[in-house]
């Protein structure tokens, strides 16, 4: 488990880091950099991630990302399409939001899991 949350970290700091020349770099920054450092915390301190704080603030930003992706979901038809996300940018927020929905639910689990076997 650590080496996939090591890659998904890796992914999304990839994804803030190319936000350089977005308008709404601020927002987007940390909708990537907060969930990478859910994921490198997973990889490298999850003694860490599995304390009961870390999981209610772990749960808030599952929480908040979920209500993003419903409100973000992209309405144009076949969204995942590249000739059609590649020019809509609603459309890839909407599926980066996605990505970030799942990489937490991803982190969660494995969390879980972990601590399952520990006990």
């Amino acid at each position: 488990m650590r080496v996939l949350n090591g890659i998904l970290s890796m992914m999304l700091i990839g994804f803030a880091l190319v936000q350089y020349n977005d308008p709404d770099i601020f927002l987007w920054v940390p909708i990537y950099g907060i969930p990478a450092a859910w994921r490198a915390m997973a990889a490298y301190r999850p003694q860490r991630a599995r304390r009961r704080s870390s999981s209610a603030a772990l749960t808030a930003c599952i929480a908040v990302a979920i209500v993003g992706t419903v409100i973000s979901w992209p309405t144009e038809a076949g969204f995942w399409r590249r000739e059609v996300w590649w020019d809509s940018e609603t459309a890839r927020e909407g599926m980066g939001l996605m990505i970030v929905t799942v990489s937490l639910l991803v982190a969660a689990a494995t969390d879980s899991l972990a601590g399952r076997s520990r006990g």
